[in-house]
């Protein structure tokens, strides 16, 4: 499957946020740019997305890292989304309510079976680095 456009990644996360269930916690989500395994997206922290400590909840973060690695692995050759494997994520800062978050990922390795991806969540105004994640799936057939 050739790389898809990216109006098309675009629709594949409307998609996710408009179906019933967790992924509508994506909503304030904004796909920024994409080139062939690497998606750039920015984030405003709003209420919903906060912890009881008032800053970005980790389990958001995780998820941040699953999907936005995953847009990141569609849009490549392959184009397929895979089954997740295995995720860490080390958190370093804490974002707060209004702060503007930029998120990348980036494929780091797509394999006939399995796929490897980072993802770094940073302020955008400050650059400061909020969390990274790394990101396997498995991709075979």
């Amino acid at each position: 499957m050739a790389s898809r456009s990216l109006n098309s990644l675009k629709q594949f996360l409307r998609t996710l946020v408009e179906s019933p269930g967790f992924d509508r916690t994506l909503s304030k989500v904004n796909i920024m740019s994409a080139s062939p395994g690497k998606v750039v997206c920015e984030m405003k922290v709003e209420e919903e997305h906060l912890n009881r400590g008032g800053t970005l909840h980790g389990g958001l973060t995780a998820t941040l890292v699953d999907v936005v690695s995953t847009t990141a692995l569609i849009y490549t050759e392959r184009g397929a989304p895979g089954v997740s494997v295995d995720m860490n994520i080390t958190y370093m800062n804490a974002a707060k309510l209004g702060e503007e978050l930029v998120i990348t990922a980036q494929v780091l390795k797509q394999g006939q079976m399995m796929a490897f991806a980072t993802v770094e969540l940073a302020s955008k105004t400050t650059g400061k680095l909020i969390a990274q994640g790394r990101h396997t799936k498995y991709v075979g057939s």
